[in-house]
Parts: C-alpha cells; sequence; structure tokens
C-alpha cells in the first residue's frame, strides 16, 4: 500500500479530526497504518500517536530536503501512510509558499484528499473544488470529505454539486468532536483525560461515514520514491532529555538519528522532580514551561542536579527550554518564578507577542557546529538577554534576524527548533 495526504482549503477544517478517527477506525480493523504530520507541528503528532499506538514523524517540506522526507515516509510492504496536512493545502512559507502540503504531495508523489468544511456552503462547494483540483496539475487532487454536514438534505445539495467529483465521506456535525485549544494549538493528548473516549468517538464516526475501503484502495495506488537522508548527528554518546507536559516538543526524527548513530538517550521528567541522568549532554526541548513555572521553580532535585551538572556538562535548551535555563519567568498572571539561573535570560508571558516562522540558523559555536533549518513560535517576551549569541538567523525570506540565543560556559538555547541541517 502507499500512502494519502489529508488536506484542506484553510485551517479550522476539520483535519486533524478526521484524521485522528480514520487512524483509530483503521487501528481498530487491525490494518498496519502508519501517520505522519506536514510541517513544524509537536501538538497532532502525539494525538495521532494515541489513535495509532504507533510514533508519528513531521514531514516538513520548507525544512528537510526531498531525500529526508522521503526516506521519514518510507514505509514497510503493506503498509498504509496517511498525512495530514497543515493550513490550506497550498498554503506555505512567504515568499512562494515553499513548504505547502502541496509541496509534499509533488515531492512524495502521494494522492490528496480534500476536506472540506461544508457547514455554511451548498453549491458553492463545487467551485472550491474546482479552484483546488485544477490550479496545478502536479497536485493530485484525488476525492473530497464532506464535513461539518448539517442534515440529510444538506448532503444531498453537496453531492448534487459535486456529479463528477468522488466523495469518500459526509461527515454530520457533531459537537462532541471539538477539541479545546490554548495558545499554541490544541491541549496536548496527555492532558486530556477523556483522549480515549474522544478518540473513539472520532472512529466510530468516520467508519460510519467515511468510505473506508474506497480510501484505503485510493492509498493503494501510490508508493513513495525512496530516499537517503543525511541524519542528524547526536551531540554525545549519552543524551539526557527531559520529556513530561512541560517539555513535550521534541522531533521524533532528531531522536531518532541521535539512536540510529548509537547515543543512548536517557528520559526524565522535571515536572516530577527528577533529578538530570549521569550523561554527557542535557536537552530540554520546549514544551509550556509557562504552565508549571511554579511547580519547576520548587523542584528539589531538578534545579539543583541541573545547576550541578552545568558545570561539567554541556546543556541545550530550545525555547520553552531555553526560558528554562535563564533567570527568572513571568507567567500569564504576572507572578515571575525563579528559573535554573545558567543563562542571563528573562522571558515573560504577562504581555504576550507571538514570534512565528521559518529560520535558518548558523551556529557561532556549542554543540551543533553547522547550518540548520529551524522554526519559531511562541508568545514570550524577552525582558533581558545578555551574553554571547548562539546562532545568527535569518528568516524565510532571506532576511537577516541578527544574532539568536544566548552561550555561557556549558549552556547553550535559544528560541528555534532545529529541524533539520541546511543545504
Amino acid at each position: 500500500m502507499g500512502g494519502l495526504i489529508f488536506a484542506a482549503p484553510a485551517s479550522g477544517s476539520g483535519k486533524t479530526t478526521v484524521t485522528l478517527g480514520l487512524l483509530r477506525a483503521a487501528a481498530r480493523r487491525g490494518l498496519p497504518v502508519r501517520s505522519a504530520k506536514s510541517g513544524p507541528d509537536y501538538i497532532d503528532p502525539r494525538f495521532h500517536a494515541a489513535a495509532t499506538g504507533r510514533e508519528c514523524v513531521n514531514l516538513d517540506a520548507w525544512a528537510m530536503t526531498p531525500d529526508r522526507l522521503r526516506s521519514l515516509a518510507a514505509h514497510e510492504p503493506g503498509e498504509c501512510l496517511l498525512i495530514e496536512g497543515a493550513m490550506g493545502l497550498f498554503d506555505g512559507a512567504p515568499p512562494d509558499g515553499k513548504g505547502s502540503s502541496a509541496d509534499l504531495a509533488r515531492i512524495l508523489g502521494l494522492p490528496v484528499v480534500l476536506i472540506i468544511d461544508c457547514a455554511r456552503m451548498a453549491g458553492s462547494v463545487a467551485a472550491i473544488v474546482k479552484g483546488f483540483t485544477s490550479l496545478d496539475p502536479k497536485v493530485q487532487v484525488a476525492g473530497v470529505i464532506l464535513n461539518n454536514v448539517g442534515s440529510p438534505r444538506h448532503e444531498d445539495m453537496l453531492r448534487r454539486a459535486l456529479p463528477d467529483t468522488p466523495i469518500l465521506g459526509a461527515v454530520p456535525r457533531n459537537r462532541a468532536l471539538s477539541q479545546p485549544s490554548r495558545h499554541l494549538g490544541l491541549e496536548q493528548a496527555e492532558e486530556r483525560p477523556d483522549l480515549e473516549t474522544f478518540l473513539d468517538t472520532a472512529a466510530e464516526t468516520m467508519a460510519a461515514h467515511l468510505d473506508m475501503d474506497a480510501l484505503l484502495h485510493l492509498a493503494a495506488q501510490s508508493a513513495v520514491p525512496k530516499g537517503a537522508a543525511l541524519p542528524l548527528p547526536p551531540p554525545a554518546q549519552r543524551i539526557a532529555v527531559a520529556r513530561d507536559r512541560a517539555f513535550g516538543f521534541s522531533y521524533p526524527h532528531m531522536l531518532s538519528d541521535w539512536r540510529q548513530a548509537g547515543a543512548e538517550l536517557l528520559v526524565f521528567s522535571p515536572l516530577n522532580d527528577d533529578p538530570v541522568p549521569q550523561a554527557d549532554f542535557i536537552f530540554l526541548p520546549g514544551g509550556y514551561p509557562e504552565l508549571h513555572a511554579g511547580t519547576l521553580a520548587q523542584t528539589q532535585d531538578f534545579l539543583p542536579s541541573l545547576r550541578k551538572a552545568a558545570e561539567t556538562t554541556p546543556v541545550y535548551g530550545e525555547c520553552g527550554g531555553y526560558m528554562v535555563l535563564g533567570e527568572g519567568l513571568i507567567d500569564a498572571e504576572g507572578t515571575r518564578h525563579a528559573m535554573a539561573g545558567l543563562l542571563r535570560l528573562e522571558t515573560s508571558f504577562e504581555r504576550r507577542k507571538l514570534h512565528l516562522g521559518y529560520r535558518h540558523l548558523t551556529a557561532l559555536h556549542g554543540p551543533f557546529p553547522g547550518d540548520y533549518t529551524a522554526h519559531e513560535f511562541h508568545y514570550a517576551s524577552t525582558l533581558r538577554a545578555e551574553g554571547e549569541p548562539l546562532f545568527t538567523a535569518h528568516d524565510a525570506t532571506g532576511t537577516a534576524l541578527g544574532p539568536m540565543g544566548l552561550s555561557h560556559g556549558h549552556v547553550q538555547g535559544s528560541f528555534a527548533h532545529i529541524i533539520d541541517r541546511a543545504t
């Protein structure tokens, strides 16, 4: 079997819910499905993994080479790869839209299923489908899923407007499938006590209203070309990796590259007040430390052990991990919490400011020498940052952003999430 890309005309069309329901329904039937998420997303992949019981990878057509994308999309014979797109099908980074789900479809040679939120339309659905199917002959829109259908009569109107379009399902409006969100997107999968109920409800809905046999048959008609990627080398042999609700944003392909190169990953939880394991390198990924700053500030083992380890061991923090390496973090209510104090850095969420976009990074020093593609997405304001910068940075258009991040002794970090080597 091959794969499919689930895309939409715009964000908020129901891609995540439809994909999750289909993944859980396929897993229930014992079908060998894998999943992937287009773009720099940490939250949706955790929901995918919960739906299937298998790790979900990121496929980023802006930040990754075609060979990297093909190697990550490779699957075993008989497997089906279901990819959830990002934003609208043709929406990518400035100036030319690179990195869109359409780019991914071109590179991988996979058909696209267009999910359309039909809640406020009837016959106009035909214009949307005609535009998306005809815009680029290299992007095969092989069928549509009608989402948020209000009634049988509404469904009939939509189907009559699309007499020549393969309709692969019509999903009725269902408030039980709405998902709570916060400033960086959906709540994390592990934060939802009703997660299994939600996934089962989504699966039952999709099994009842999607033509799963037709979808799987469509996937079986494609195959991803082979590719051999240049892996990200591990920064050390024994790497301590923070992982919990405050530090959940690490890319599976990066950790997999490290493991495949022979590195040992030692996972620990700062929120559980685990001491930092004995290691040659300490990695604090991004996440939501601002929601747990009080807990982190009061840890009796984590922060003291981190400070002690930093005397001799390299420590690297990305985004949320970077903020925890600073001296203080001010939460949304204006309360300051003392952090590790390993970098001369003060950050605040009291007045949120969005920082968003792809980045080209060149390391000035630190554990990751060379040039990298990366992504920045946070609402923190930097009140003070003093010390040696870690990277020089440019945005997706090539505009210089100046120095990024900080370095002091064995400790480095920045707001950027490294994705891959730059070519």
